[in-house]
């Protein structure tokens, strides 16, 4: 059964308080919860209402809502691949990326081609459109956004991560966020213990960015981030048909756990190596060539 527009907006809201490591007692603003997932403030509403009963979020004493113990308490969210709703927005991923769809389309043609109701279609518009890779158009209709389709553009993808992301470890400016970072560390300890084979392409993509920019975040160097979270956002449907093999998956999400591990022992010298290794495997993982040149057997032996 699709899950309904209340409950869909409690796990976003969940989602958020997590990845901003909102602390508890942090009251949450219905305008701006509706703002940023693109409803009104009737829905948020009713999901605050949702999630109280969930004991996630408590009645704020000047009113509203705020953030309760038991949000900061629940791991991160691992959806699975099975609903419906999943299976028709990675339809509408893969035409995407295959040029099958226009660059501008209306919302008619949209139920029609994936035979969907406008409900339906709604949360999975409002899901697209938060990722970034749709945006709505004044007055009627849906725009598709740039994204990465040329093999070429997805390795450059990846060498300038190569380059961006280690060197942000060893900036002068990191600052840890170790709640944000143990986070991620459940997350990908699920993946590795078995939810790898269950969960979507689209929650794989999601887990390992989250981890990679909450590391970012912590070099304090606002380019770097702002860098990071456009490429992902363009590479995001690439992503999608290329994490299809649950060994590489598996393989990257375990060397998360040792990055993870290196970062939390303040090792940086060591993580900022391991990053540039752990890159380079998926990028020839990935690309079946040399899209990055071959870490050295010192560098492999000095980060393991």
């Amino acid at each position: 059964m699709p899950p309904t527009l209340s409950s869909q907006l409690a796990l976003d809201i969940l989602q958020r308080i997590k990845l901003q490591s909102l602390a508890v007692g942090t009251r949450l603003s219905e305008r701006s919860l509706a703002e940023a997932l693109r409803v009104s403030r009737s829905p948020i509403r009713a999901a605050l209402q949702r999630m109280e009963q969930d004991a996630l979020v408590d009645r704020h004493p000047e009113g509203g809502f705020m953030v309760g113990a038991g949000a900061l308490e629940t791991p991160p969210i691992l959806e699975t691949a099975g609903s419906p709703l999943e299976h028709v927005y990675l339809r509408i991923a893969r035409d995407r990326l295959d040029d099958k769809l226009p660059e501008r389309i209306s919302e008619n043609e949209l139920m029609r081609r994936y035979e969907v109701t406008r409900s339906q279609l709604a949360d999975i518009l409002r899901r697209i459109s938060q990722e970034g890779w749709i945006e709505r158009l004044p007055g009627h209709g849906w725009a598709f956004t740039e994204a990465m389709t040329s093999s070429e553009a997805y390795a450059q993808g990846y060498r300038f991560r190569i380059l961006v992301e280690p060197a942000g470890i060893l900036e002068p400016t990191f600052q840890l966020d170790e709640a944000a970072l143990l986070q991620c560390r459940t997350e990908q300890d699920a993946l590795v213990r078995g939810e790898v084979e269950h969960v979507s392409p689209a929650q794989i993509f999601d887990a390992n960015t989250r981890l990679h920019e909450t590391i970012a975040l912590a070099s304090g160097n606002s380019y770097m981030v702002d860098a990071l979270r456009r490429l992902n956002r363009i590479r995001r449907l690439m992503e999608y048909r290329k994490a299809v093999d649950r060994a590489q998956a598996l393989r990257r999400c375990k060397e998360h756990m040792v990055l993870i591990e290196l970062l939390l022992a303040d090792k940086r010298e060591e993580a900022s190596r391991y990053m540039r290794y752990h890159l380079q495997a998926a990028a020839r993982e990935k690309q079946g060539g040399d899209v990055a040149s071959q870490s050295s057997d010192a560098e492999k032996t000095s980060v393991r």
